[in-house]
């Protein structure tokens, strides 16, 4: 079992810039470029991260995945994909103390399920804290990589929910966020 996870380190640049928007929307003035970033914040978390709809990272983070055990299965299931790279596995030893898992007991796999963390089968599982709900850490990079790597699908529907958001006429508005909805159903999160 696994906590919710925690973002450690942001992204460096949202899929798509507010260039981006202001292109899109055909808006050429700064005065609205508050408003507008505020769109396209709207619209990145709704589908980024833990708390979005896709259960993806879409630009390069970092986040911890924390569990109350070790897994039975040798398997540390990681609660965001696309996963990059584990950059840690640790876990708080019987005295509580930190402890750093070897990389070579480790590797990063996917199945259908989706990232996940298999501990070598010659690791011998050590003895943990038990007053810690978050007595084993993995610490690891997921997303696309760089804004210009994230699916066009993605980027075209953070597009037009910002449109959406800006749109004054509640049928545009609809229609809009019935394509952005089209657009992202093939990414979203299932069975995690």
């Amino acid at each position: 079992m696994a906590l919710a996870p925690v973002r450690t380190v942001a992204p460096a640049e949202t899929p798509v810039s507010l260039a981006e928007v202001k292109a899109h929307l055909r808006i050429d003035a700064a005065e609205e470029d508050t408003l507008l970033d505020s769109y396209l914040a709207a619209a990145v978390s709704r589908l980024d991260g833990w708390s979005g709809v896709l259960g993806r990272c879409l630009v390069t983070q970092t986040w911890r995945a924390s569990f109350y055990e070790w897994p039975s299965d040798d398997k540390l299931r990681l609660p965001l994909a696309p996963a990059a790279s584990i950059a840690s596995v640790k876990y708080t030893d019987a005295a509580n103390a930190e402890q750093t898992v070897a990389g070579s007991n480790y590797t990063m796999a996917v199945d259908d399920l989706g990232p996940y963390v298999r501990l070598a089968t010659t690791y011998v599982l050590p003895a943990l804290y038990t007053e810690r709900d978050d007595v084993v850490r993995v610490e690891f990079v997921a997303g696309y990589g760089a804004a210009s790597a994230v699916p066009s699908a993605i980027k075209t529907a953070i597009l037009f929910h910002c449109q959406a958001l800006y749109e004054r006429e509640s049928d545009k508005r609809d229609r809009l966020m019935a394509a952005h909805d089209a657009l992202v159903a093939p990414f979203e999160r299932i069975g995690l």
